[in-house]
């Protein structure tokens, strides 16, 4: 089942939308914006903020295809590749690694702890983009083998 949805979310039109680095980079304040809506109890920007995420991936156009791509773009073209099964090596650690760092920051917020909250907050930042900068070098190696690929066919 888990292998279906996989499949599902990488074939899904949405990610061409989102690897408009509009849309990865507004996505980049909502952990922050979770974390200091539980700790405020604020509940409109809670339920604002898990609606433009869930929103988000298409509220932009595709990015323009003459454009240089830039990094975040490469990012979410590389986590496309990684749901569809490619290989990206420590970034599944880092993946790993952000959830129980990012329950803690939510934990930390509804206990009210503000150097914690603060701290792990922002271990849950530096770990979200460094996830990022792995994708976004996924995407540049599995580019670079079908650009390989493409120039030994011309070849042939």
């Amino acid at each position: 089942m888990l292998s279906v949805l996989r499949r599902r979310l990488a074939e899904a039109d949405f990610w061409d939308r989102h690897a408009n680095p509009a849309s990865g980079w507004s996505r980049v304040p909502t952990g922050p914006l979770l974390v200091y809506a539980i700790y405020a109890r604020n509940w409109r920007l809670l339920a604002a903020t898990v609606a433009f995420v869930a929103v988000n991936p298409v509220l932009f156009p595709e990015p323009d295809p003459d454009a240089d791509e830039g990094w975040m773009t490469k990012g979410v073209r590389g986590e496309r590749l990684w749901v569809r099964g490619a290989d990206a090596g420590r970034a599944n650690l880092l993946n790993v690694a952000n959830a129980p760092v990012f329950l803690y920051a939510l934990y930390s917020a509804v206990r009210r702890r503000p150097g914690r909250t603060g701290l792990f907050t922002a271990l849950t930042m530096a770990l979200k983009l460094a996830f990022v900068d792995r994708m976004a070098k996924l995407y540049e190696r599995e580019s670079g083998r079908d650009e390989c690929r493409e120039s030994a066919g011309e070849r042939a």
